[in-house]
């Protein structure tokens, strides 16, 4: 079938890269917007536009804030079905208390568990989530999108299909294949070292394209295989293979009943009221430790297990803005008393590997600028994509038009879609969000709409303006979207400062990157669709013109 094994290995880069590459752009675009997902959700959420703050007193702050929490009605009716008999009125019994912050986060995240009566699953529980000024513990709203990390993360890595996890596993998929095209990639590409160098803009289009695409590729081919790898193992073990959920349930519950007795942390509840005593105490307890150590105090999760009852614990960890792991070096203290339990020991050398793995993956560590380095390795990720969709359908487009086919004309539109398409979703929603009243219910559910809404849109121009591909020429929905993202880019940074009076010279002024960050980062992309906008006149020009003189030859 192949004369060699570099054929094969093309074939296998160009229609594995073209089927799936339609799915790794959504990750790679949406992984680099989410390496700054608490900054964008700063900019949609204007409330949440103060300080990043530390994990606040649990006494005066956190408790309070626990004690109000009830789960939504969403997750009671999501609950019934895997109920026996009628669903409790009140969850009475708390099974978990948690707190979660980074040194981004200007707001807490606070997660509570309850026990459910009559659960099919006696371990299955019920959750609530809120929101909370850390300032003073006031509840913001639940209904604002933080669309950084609560829609475009998430579509980094389960393009927000949640059923039966599907999304998930689309992407999982599509990362082990790109594993496969990084290799044969590099087995294509012989002279790498040359290719790393080699970018030739005056050249014809075709190998300015294929240029960019290669130096793209090459330059953060690191960064793509790691990233790739990383996104599966951190997966593997509760998605891809729950080996521990499914297969070998009850040896699972057998360790984490033998794990409990080792570590003197209680699996379950004895059922013997008690109180809590100062968490405050254990938390400086723990930061007096930790300094002792020599290790930053920061704390970035609390946890308080089986509340209420006396084999309830607090478990206090260190924040991971010091090192790679995301949180760590748990100290556990008895609920009841204080007393302390269990100081976690120093992770297993495969445990250190995989908090390195995971901790690298997700960035959470105070570095900024290799956070800049994370973004420009998944932007340049996302440019080696659209390049190769781009080179695919011009390699193929006048052969396709020789013979009267419409393939190249579809490859054409859906990479539209893809690329400028996805850009204008993006934008689309920013604006939408500055555009809708403040107290619209479902406001979230609306800037979604339109998200994919504005996707929608493009697909359907993409198509309608794609009639010049099986001629032969360029389709101008590529030059038409990139005037659209100019336009769009602009509204945004415009809206943000009339909606909200944060203009980008106040931002700036007062030294609030966070928001002038977004807005500076908005401007660069309005200037670079207008170069690329203009770029792709000309060559659509010069194409017409040549065609023309070739008719005229003819004639």
């Amino acid at each position: 079938m192949f004369a060699n094994f570099r054929q094969a290995m093309a074939w296998l880069h160009t229609w594995f890269g073209l089927v799936l590459g339609f799915v790794l752009m959504a990750a790679f675009f949406f992984g680099a917007l989410s390496v700054f997902d608490r900054e964008i959700d700063r900019w949609t959420v204007p409330t949440t536009r103060i300080a990043p703050q530390p994990m606040p007193s649990f006494e005066q702050v956190l408790r309070p804030a626990f004690e109000r929490m009830h789960p939504t009605p969403e997750a009671i009716d999501a609950m019934r079905s895997r109920v026996d008999g009628a669903m409790p009125q009140r969850f009475d019994t708390v099974v978990n208390w948690s707190a979660y912050t980074t040194h981004r986060d200007p707001v807490l995240e606070l997660y509570a568990g309850y026990e459910v009566p009559n659960a099919k699953d006696p371990e299955e529980a019920i959750w609530a989530y809120d929101t909370i000024d850390p300032r003073n513990g006031k509840a913001l709203p639940d209904d604002q999108l933080k669309i950084g990390s609560g829609f475009f993360y998430p579509m980094h890595y389960s393009l927000t299909l949640d059923w039966k996890n599907l999304g998930i596993w689309i992407v999982g998929f599509s990362a082990l294949m790109m594993l496969a095209a990084l290799v044969s990639g590099v087995i294509m590409h012989r002279k790498l070292l040359r290719e790393f160098f080699t970018f030739r803009p005056g050249k014809a289009r075709l190998r300015s394209v294929l240029d960019l695409h290669n130096l793209t590729g090459v330059v953060a081919l690191p960064f793509h295989f790691f990233f790739a790898f990383t996104g599966l193992v951190i997966f593997a073990s509760t998605y891809y293979f729950p080996v521990g959920q499914t297969q070998l349930h009850g040896l699972h519950e057998l360790h984490e009943q033998v794990e409990a007795q080792e570590t003197g942390l209680p699996h379950d509840r004895a059922g013997v009221p008690a109180g809590l005593a100062s968490v405050d105490a254990m938390v400086a307890e723990a930061q007096r430790r930790w300094a002792a150590d020599g290790k930053a105090g920061d704390v970035g999760f609390l946890m308080l297990q089986h509340v209420g009852d006396a084999n309830g614990y607090v478990s206090v960890y260190r924040a991971g803005t010091d090192r790679i792991a995301l949180v760590g070096d748990g100290i556990h203290f008895k609920a009841s008393t204080g007393e302390l339990i269990r100081v976690d020991p120093p992770a297993t050398p495969t445990g250190r590997v995989s908090e390195f793995l995971t901790g690298l993956h997700l960035q959470h560590f105070r570095h900024w600028l290799l956070r800049w380095f994370y973004m420009l390795g998944g932007l340049a990720g996302a440019v080696c994509i659209a390049t190769g969709f781009v080179f695919f359908v011009e390699k193929r487009k006048r052969q396709h038009a020789q013979r009267g086919s419409q393939g190249a004309r579809i490859v054409d539109a859906l990479a539209v879609t893809t690329v400028t398409g996805m850009v204008l979703a993006t934008l689309g929603i920013l604006v939408a969000n500055r555009l809708l009243p403040e107290n619209l219910p479902a406001r979230g559910d609306w800037e979604r709409y339109v998200f994919w809404c504005t996707w929608a849109l493009a697909l359907l121009h993409a198509g309608w303006r794609s009639a010049p591909v099986a001629q032969g020429l360029a389709n101008p929905a590529w030059r038409e979207q990139c005037w659209a993202i100019a336009t769009l880019a602009l509204a945004a940074v415009a809206l943000n400062g009339i909606s909200t009076g944060d203009y980008l010279w106040r931002t700036i002024a007062t030294g609030y990157w966070p928001v002038a960050g977004i807005d500076l980062f908005l401007l660069c992309s309005a200037a670079v669709a207008c170069l690329t906008a203009r770029a792709l006149k000309r060559r659509a020009s010069a194409a017409q013109s040549r065609i023309a003189g070739m008719e005229m030859a003819r004639v």
